[in-house]
């Protein structure tokens, strides 16, 4: 009894918060949990080596169920974290027969040894009838990334990018070399390779906050919020809820969560048409956006550009929030001001002298257009001053939907 109990204390307190969350989820579920810990503790090398040997031993487990009780196959959902997706998938690949699995998710699938190899040695969308996988620290540490970056299922969910997850900062070390001792930059590694088992916790206890992902080439082109369309398949929902859909090629989705639970953010695309009125001089300004929806307001919002403002030209930009502001009905837009562009605006007017009364040239926003990556709307939003749209340092404007002001100036 004592021997079990130690053991016990080896297997990581996710995993019955795991069980938990599959049970109150649905009253008729068997979950069993695959105790391989003296074969998964060993060298790297030789863990790995051990997910095959697992591997055949779960597809043999359920072939006997398949001949005892008449489960069917179809109707298994194996879940695997790090080394445990490849044993998942393993055992996908092993199992007799033409049937396959029902579906294997893959939590951040492990990396060394694995990545870059053949379907056949590692998780692959062949292994059952759908196949996910969330990949949340793909980042090299000490040379390696300890999860996978390439695809590996139909669908490979990349929250963040999947380098690095928000509330695993590499400053948090220090806390918990305090707390733990040299440990402490372990408990760092395992934050971010963890997080994906907990996102899919999240997706099983919180049915109303569930997480969307959006097709996407590379989490730089997501994150100037030019990804977020749901046309074609083109998105789908984190974890346990996922639209199972066999697809010929891994399609790859990208999202923004939270640094804890529910992770669940509110994905926008904001789209800026800059025309600068400041001949040949490029500006860099910083600007806060301020929202305010049917439900809640979300206040000075940043927003950072990539690159300078030049000429005339369209900015896209990605803002998200943790909180559901119902639909968006005004937007405010702040030029946060700078000594350096007073000081530019004086050289230029030292320069060409204007006229007394002359308007000093700024940056002129006449739309800004949004797109609403969880319902899918675009809104079209106008200056509320339609003499006025011209903006300055330190000064701030009021943009709503031009219907409205189209409408209010109508009725004058």
């Amino acid at each position: 009894m004592e021997e079990r109990k130690k053991v016990d204390g080896m297997l990581e307190g996710w995993i019955w918060k795991m069980a938990a969350a599959l049970k109150s989820q649905h009253k008729q579920i068997n979950v069993i949990i695959a105790d391989w810990l003296t074969f998964a503790h060993q060298h790297y090398p030789i863990a790995v080596q051990n997910t095959r040997h697992i591997g055949q031993e779960i597809a043999d487990f359920l072939e006997w169920l398949e001949e005892s009780i008449q489960f069917s196959r179809s109707n298994a959902h194996l879940i695997g974290y790090s080394l445990g997706a490849h044993v998942s998938g393993f055992a996908g690949s092993y199992i007799s027969g033409t049937n396959k699995i029902g579906r294997i998710t893959g939590l951040d699938p492990a990396g060394p040894l694995f990545e870059g190899m053949s379907p056949t040695d590692r998780l692959s969308p062949d292994d059952a009838n759908f196949v996910d996988a969330i990949h949340t620290f793909t980042k090299q540490h000490m040379g390696l990334s300890v999860g996978i970056k390439q695809p590996v299922a139909h669908f490979d969910f990349y929250p963040n990018g999947g380098t690095f997850q928000p509330g695993c900062h590499i400053m948090h070390v220090y806390n918990h070399i305090a707390q733990y001792g040299i440990t402490g930059i372990t408990q760092t590694v395992k934050c971010a390779h963890e997080r994906s088992v907990h996102l899919f916790i999240d997706s099983l206890l919180h049915n109303d906050k569930q997480s969307t992902a959006y097709w996407c080439n590379d989490i730089n082109t997501f994150n100037k919020g030019m990804c977020l369309s749901c046309r074609k398949n083109r998105c789908n929902t984190l974890g346990y809820n996922v639209r199972e859909e066999r697809l010929p090629k891994s399609r790859q989705l990208f999202l923004k969560t939270r640094a804890h639970m529910p992770f669940k953010v509110y994905h926008y695309q904001f789209k800026i048409h800059f025309i600068n009125e400041i001949e040949g001089k490029q500006i860099d300004p910083t600007f806060t956006i301020s929202l305010t929806g049917t439900k809640e307001d979300a206040k000075n919002l940043p927003i950072t550009l990539v690159e300078g403002i030049n000429g005339n030209k369209t900015y896209s930009f990605l803002i998200t929030l943790d909180t559901d502001i119902g639909e968006l009905i005004m937007i405010k837009f702040k030029w946060e001001g700078t000594a350096v562009w007073e000081n530019i605006w004086d050289t230029v007017q030292t320069i060409i002298p204007w006229t007394k009364g002359t308007r000093r040239p700024g940056l002129i926003v006449k739309t800004i257009r949004v797109k609403a990556g969880e319902t899918q709307q675009k809104m079209t939003f106008c200056s509320q001053s339609i003499d006025n749209v011209h903006l300055h340092p330190a000064q701030e404007k009021t943009f709503v939907r031009c219907e409205d002001r189209f409408r209010r100036q109508n009725r004058k």
